[in-house]
């Protein structure tokens, strides 16, 4: 972090007076960080609102959406809605101070507010990169009154700056995203005023604000299982764009809503958990605080691709501090399409051969390595973590993790640490008190049980398991799973399911960062049940993320090309499962899927022959070699964003070194595609680095500032190309 930059600064800028208008005059303030500007408008007589947002200019919105929405138990809305505008309490917020400051490289700005009605005071706080136009927000509330006030919705963030002077409401686009399981990252684009979205019913002519919105919205821990936590705003006619992302491992919602007109026609309000959709209440007693989900926001003048880079940007900015996985640790993992869950010591003692002769880095022994029952179903019995017998006889486990050490590859394992199996001796050693429960029985779900990190029994159950295993074996990489979710909540020492689960939630990051303070140097795998909580809380603290459990090849691209607008590139751990029964295309195929962010390699190697083996092998070469430039790349995507149905898929990873081209093919020999590589990009330019032991495609240059290219082969079929920089 460079701290010679620009400090932040504030000003103060007064605002004329309405005629005729007896009330003080209203003042603006403005928060530079060095590369974003943000305006706010405080006035006696309304709360504080964000009138600016930008990273190129100053402009004044004329909107009227508060920078805080609260609401409280006996006070509700100010309006009859189901939304999250209109608030009570948050109509009655006042401005009472701000103050700006730097803290290791990063500016901070505090507005304070105060309710004279509760009692409530609300301090929000922006952080950010001098050199971004990005800020991190969130909302701290503590009752001054001298009774309790019961929450029951805090947002982190609000506002309606979106539509400046001069500009049309109407050319807005939502970007939002769907994260169904095998199916993940789904991205969508519409026009926010549409027959889908939101309506022009004539604000002005009824005198009534909107009440209809655009709800994404998450329960329980899977935090990105349907709805994603990260969505954006285009201008499509000028080019403004501001992106966000909540960053929460629990519930939460957001909502793009209907405001009234022009420069006042919209309302972004973002939430963690709240009573409507999570059961979520919290009594705050006097001279006690409370501290909403942390949320993210970014800006740009360059549209959609511009938003989502800044955002990524962003994103590696707040992982400043994560250093354990630097490098980008080539990990083979023997699950996927390969031992699927049923290791032993004659399965994987060839793969660890195979996996070290390609290039892995380190070798993961997946699900299935602590089973001892003769049926093979381990799933009712998870939770003491102790290595399989049977599965490994002669040696043990520990014979298999000296064949890895052997082999020159650092050892991984898989885990499931935040669940107990029903049939485990773990569940009958520990209380009732360290499991998830509501009305007075322990949720169960899926033959499982929940351990409740409030507890200091789960904690040191869980430090008690990492520690041995990494002092027992010298555990490099651990894969941690999460493949079931356990509702609302707990109402065990909660005054609200909702308030139970956020609690666990938040016990559970705790834990995990004191877990990477006290072994810095292991590298941590976010699977979660194949990316149902990719949400930034987790990925801010983990190495990477695995983007699916789809098993299908032809299917994958579309995940692998749709997870940087959820994630950083490095993050996304793309599977790369090559076969024997695979021709050298598809074998490409999914080499190319892997390659495209975090290459997370699996497949049958030791049934391969020498020319699929080198197909698979150059992959792992080149991923070494481009490794870093993912490592520092923002994406975008040339022939738009990805399609589930589509038969061509492109993604670009732009790096300080170079441009990387990725695209897939799923359609017949006579498939021409068209990209935008932008301007002053010709086909000559274009340097395939793999597979290129297979027949090129046909490059050439299209219309405008395209390029074509047609690969002349049916069914599936990849490439990666370079486009150097200079």
């Amino acid at each position: 972090m460079d701290n010679t930059q620009t400090s932040p600064t504030t000003t103060v800028v007064a605002e004329q007076e309405a005629e005729e208008s007896v009330a003080p005059l209203p003042f603006r303030f403005e928060w530079t960080t060095g590369q974003m500007r943000l305006t706010f408008t405080a006035d006696t007589d309304l709360p504080v609102i964000l009138s600016g947002v930008s990273d190129t200019d100053s402009a004044v919105a004329r909107t009227m959406q508060p920078i805080v929405e609260l609401i409280a138990t006996g006070d509700g809305r100010a309006r009859t809605t189901t939304r999250f505008t209109n608030t009570g309490v948050g109509s009655r917020l006042r401005y009472a101070s701000h103050a700006e400051s730097v803290h290791d490289g990063a500016a901070e700005l505090e507005v304070v507010q105060r309710d004279p009605h509760t009692g409530l005071e609300v301090t929000t706080t922006f952080t950010a990169s001098p050199a971004l136009a990005a800020a991190r927000v969130k909302t701290t509330v503590v009752n001054t009154s001298a009774t309790p006030v019961i929450l029951e919705a805090v947002s982190s963030f609000s506002a309606g700056a979106f539509v400046y002077p001069g500009e049309s409401t109407k050319d807005l686009l939502l970007h939002s995203g769907t994260g169904e399981q095998l199916a993940e990252f789904r991205w969508t684009t519409q026009a926010l005023w549409s027959q889908k979205n939101l309506a022009d019913f004539n604000s002005a002519n009824m005198n009534q604000p909107g009440r209809g919105g655009v709800e994404k919205v998450s329960t329980s821990t899977w935090s990105t299982a349907r709805a994603l936590p990260t969505g954006a705003l285009e201008n499509k006619a000028t080019g403004r764009s501001f992106a966000w992302q909540i960053e929460h491992n629990g519930g939460w919602r957001w909502e793009v809503d209907n405001v009234r007109e022009d420069e006042d026609s919209v309302a972004l309000v973002l939430l963690g958990p709240e009573d409507l959709d999570h059961h979520w209440s919290h009594k705050l007693a006097p001279g006690e605080a409370f501290t909403s989900v942390p949320v993210s926001f970014a800006v740009s003048g360059d549209g959609f691709v511009g938003v989502i880079a800044e955002l990524t940007r962003h994103r590696r900015w707040l992982r400043r501090h994560q250093n354990a996985d630097t490098s980008s640790l080539l990990v083979f993992n023997d699950y996927m399409n390969t031992i699927n869950g049923d290791p032993t010591t004659e399965k994987l003692l060839p793969l660890i051969q195979e996996a070290a002769a390609a290039g892995a880095e380190c070798f993961c022994i997946d699900a299935g390595w602590y089973d001892d029952t003769a049926a093979g179903d381990w799933w009712p019995s998870v939770g003491e973590w102790l290595p399989s017998a049977r599965r490994f006889p002669d040696g043990g486990l520990a014979r298999v993790v000296s064949a890895i050490r052997d082999a020159g590859m650092g050892v991984g394992i898989w885990l499931e640490p935040e669940v107990i199996g029903v049939d485990s001796p773990v569940a009958q050693q520990l209380p009732d008190g360290a499991f998830l429960q509501r009305h007075g029985h322990r949720v169960t779900e899926h033959k499982r049980y929940f351990l409740d990190l409030r507890h200091p029994a789960a904690r040191a159950h869980l430090d008690t398991t990492f520690d041995r295993l990494i002092t027992t074996f010298g555990i490099d990489f651990f894969k941690l799973d999460y493949n079931v979710t356990p509702g609302p909540g707990t109402d065990f020492e909660a005054f609200s399911v909702g308030a139970g689960l956020l609690g666990h939630n938040r016990a559970h990051l705790d834990w995990f960062a004191g877990l990477r303070r006290r072994y810095p140097n292991v590298v941590f795998e976010n699977c979660s049940s194949g990316a149902m909580r990719a949400d930034f809380a987790m990925l801010e603290l983990f190495d990477f993320q695995s983007t699916s459990d789809q098993e299908d090849f032809r299917l994958y691209p579309a995940i692998a090309a749709g997870a940087p607008v959820q994630m950083l590139p490095e993050q996304a751990g793309n599977w790369a499962y090559p076969q024997s029964w695979m021709t050298q295309e598809e074998i490409a195929f999914t080499m190319v899927t892997g390659l495209s962010g975090r290459l997370y390699a699996s497949g049958y190697l030791n049934r391969m022959n020498p020319d699929q083996l080198e197909l698979v092998h150059d992959a792992y070469r080149q991923f070494k070699v481009i490794r870093d430039n993912i490592a520092a790349s923002t994406p975008s995507w040339p022939a738009g964003l990805p399609q589930w149905y589509a038969d061509t898929i492109a993604l670009t990873l732009s790096g300080p070194e170079a441009d990387l081209l990725y695209i897939w093919n799923r359609g017949d020999e006579n498939s021409e595609i068209s990209l935008d590589l932008g301007d002053g990009v010709h086909a000559g330019q274009l340097v395939e680095i793999y597979p290129r032991t297979l027949a090129p495609w046909d490059v050439t240059d299209g219309p405008g500032n395209t390029v074509l290219m047609r690969p002349g082969i049916s069914g599936a079929t990849a490439r990666v190309y370079t486009i150097p920089r200079g």
